[in-house]
This record gives C-alpha cells, sequence and structure tokens, in this order.
C-alpha cells in the first residue's frame, strides 16, 4: 500500500470516530412526583442529568408546557461523564391532579427530551405526612441545613425548606443574616396556625466570594424582634466548581487524572474516645501535574492534613482526616471532605467520613 493511501486511510478513521462521537443526555427520573401541593404555594423540584456520550452535552432551551412552570438549566457544556440539571418551579393555580411537561432541546438530536411533573393540588393539609425533624419553639422545619453541589458559573440554583406553625396564631417567616449570593422568597408570607408553608432559597453563583466551599449560617426568626443563636441557625453551603469549558481535546488528553483510594473513609465506633484518624491515598495517573486547589470540610467536627498540594504524574500523596468527638455532636452538616483540582473529568472530589458517636 502506497504512503498516500496509508495516509488516506487513517483520515478516514479519524472522520469515522468522529462522526460516531456524540453527546448522550441521561435523566436519572424523567418524572417528578411532587405528591400534595399547597395552593398557590410554589413547588421546586430539580432533574439531574448525566453525559453518558463522548461529546460535551449542551442543554440548548427548555419549554415548560405552561406559563405555571418557571424553569432553569445548566448553561456550560457538561463534559462527558458529568452532571447538570434542569429545576422546575410549579405555581399551584388551580386545585386538582394535575401533570406538566417541559420540553428539552439539546444538541445531541433535533428531536426533545420530556420531563414530567405530577401531583394534586389541596386547598390545606389534612396531615403532616412529610418529615419535619427540626423544632424551633412554635415551628418544625424539615431541614436546618442546605447543601448546593456542583454550581458553575451563572447558575442560580433553588433549595426549600418545608415549615410548619404549630401555634394557633400567624407567623411572617423572616430569615437574618442573609449573604449577598442568597435570595429568600416566603410562601405564604404570612403564614397562619397549623398550616404548612415553604421557604424557597435561591443561589446567585456569580456572587460567590471564592472557587469550592462557600459556607455560611442564616437563623429563621421566630417571632419579631428575634435574636441570633444555635437554635435557629441554618447552615448553607455551596460549591463552585472551575471552568473547564473552553479547553481543548488535545489539552484534555494531557491533563491530569485523580485517582483515590477510596471516597470513603470509615472511622468506626469513637466509643469513649475523643478523636479518630484515618487516611486516603490520593494518585495522579494523569499525563500532566495534578494540582490539589483546595481541601475543605463541610463539617467543622472534621480536621485535614494534605501531604502535597501538587503531584507529578504517577506520583501519590496522603490526606490525613480526624473527627473531634466533642464537635461531631453539634455538628449539623453530613461529615465531608471536599477537594477541588485542576482535572477537568475530577474538578470536585467528595470524601465521605462515617463515624459513629
Amino acid at each position: 500500500m502506497t504512503s498516500g493511501k496509508i495516509v488516506l486511510l487513517a483520515g478516514l478513521l479519524v472522520l469515522s470516530a468522529k462522526a460516531g462521537a456524540q453527546a448522550r443526555m441521561v435523566v436519572e427520573n424523567d418524572v417528578a412526583n411532587l405528591g400534595e401541593v399547597m395552593f398557590q404555594m410554589p413547588q421546586t423540584t430539580t432533574f439531574r442529568i448525566v453525559n453518558k456520550g463522548d461529546e460535551p452535552l449542551l442543554i440548548k432551551q427548555v419549554h415548560p408546557s405552561c406559563g405555571c412552570t418557571q424553569v432553569d438549566w445548566t448553561r456550560q457544556p457538561i463534559q462527558p461523564g458529568g452532571e447538570g440539571s434542569i429545576t422546575a418551579i410549579y405555581d399551584a393555580r388551580m386545585l386538582g391532579v394535575f401533570q406538566k411537561d417541559l420540553e428539552v432541546y439539546t444538541n445531541e438530536a433535533e428531536n426533545p427530551v420530556y420531563l414530567h411533573l405530577q401531583g394534586r393540588v389541596v386547598s390545606q393539609m389534612v396531615d403532616y405526612t412529610g418529615s419535619f425533624p427540626v423544632a424551633i419553639g412554635h415551628l418544625r422545619m424539615s431541614t436546618d441545613n442546605i447543601e448546593f453541589d456542583d454550581v458553575n458559573k451563572g447558575d442560580r440554583p433553588v433549595a426549600e425548606i418545608q415549615v410548619v406553625n404549630t401555634s394557633r396564631k400567624s407567623y411572617k417567616p423572616e430569615l437574618m443574616h442573609l449573604p449577598p449570593y442568597l435570595e429568600a422568597r416566603y410562601y405564604p408570607e404570612i403564614l397562619a396556625g397549623g398550616r404548612v408553608g415553604k421557604i424557597s432559597l435561591t443561589l446567585d453563583s456569580e456572587k460567590l466570594m471564592r472557587m469550592g466551599l462557600n459556607q455560611t449560617s442564616v437563623y429563621l426568626a421566630r417571632y419579631m424582634g428575634d435574636r441570633v443563636n444555635e437554635e435557629n441557625e441554618i447552615t448553607v453551603s455551596a460549591v463552585l466548581l472551575p471552568d473547564f469549558s473552553k479547553l481543548t481535546a488535545e489539552q484534555q488528553a494531557e491533563a491530569p487524572v485523580l485517582s483515590l483510594s477510596s471516597d470513603s473513609l470509615d472511622l468506626g465506633a469513637l466509643g469513649k474516645k475523643k478523636q479518630a484518624s484515618g487516611a486516603v491515598t490520593i494518585t495522579n495517573r494523569g499525563k500532566s501535574p495534578l494540582e490539589i486547589n483546595s481541601v475543605q470540610v463541610f463539617s467543622h467536627a472534621l480536621s485535614v492534613k494534605l501531604g502535597n498540594q501538587k503531584l507529578a504524574p504517577g506520583k501519590s500523596t496522603k490526606l490525613r482526616v480526624r473527627v473531634q468527638a466533642d464537635r461531631l455532636k453539634k455538628a449539623k452538616a453530613r461529615s465531608r471532605v471536599l477537594l477541588i483540582t485542576n482535572d477537568p473529568q475530577h474538578p470536585k472530589e467528595i470524601i465521605t467520613v462515617q463515624v459513629k458517636s
């Protein structure tokens, strides 16, 4: 075979490989059952999107089937193996059973993918079938810890806190000490006695102060003139990811690759011990230096120590994790360690720490 034919054949093979490469959107669950929804109390749900293809996935547009549904989605291209989300806020304007659709357009195909919301709008809750484990005075909340994971610059994710007013008097919910990157809305603005309401928190990622973990505390006022303390504290965390969307295919191929010996660390039972510790091995299996730009903890019960912050290809280091027994009892956030790296496929890695008090 002549050299010209060899070059031509190689070129055809490259073109064939590129033609076969494409994005592939996989939805964890394409039907969101919202259950019973209070009349005129917007309900938020999030669809988790995974790109199972070998090219970046771009969500071009999302069209709801009616004006009663607002939508937002991951605007940045979702890299192969990466995750994104589509958030829908349904404003219940009519009583009864409902089903709403979202028409999702991507670069995968011309035809849209359909997602569905369903449930029943009611005028009042007959019982509190949900979970309201947090009690502060005459209020009960669904949670006192909000986590915004995997946030890209430009995203505006929404989280919700369900609130029950167990008293007979009307109550006006209000969050104190909100940072500039958090916006709160209250549904309804005045919560009658014995009724269920909702606090909607929107994160403005453009106003986050730093890459990686951003943590703060806000406080739910129980009455007019209430003060902040541990009893009415709500912890809020947000993980802002670095942007690798502009990397070329060549840069991706030469990038570092982070590998963990384990993404969970079981420290066993503390018993009467004041602390426990363990370690995870971090290895660079890529072709260029791996930089661990940030190591942060979600819970103040944890402390960490990293051997080396920069690893040459093939090199390893130890991440040592310690938990303090006295702090573990008061911690609201889950015991997790966050790594922010320059690996475009693993910009964020979470190590879950398991320990029994």
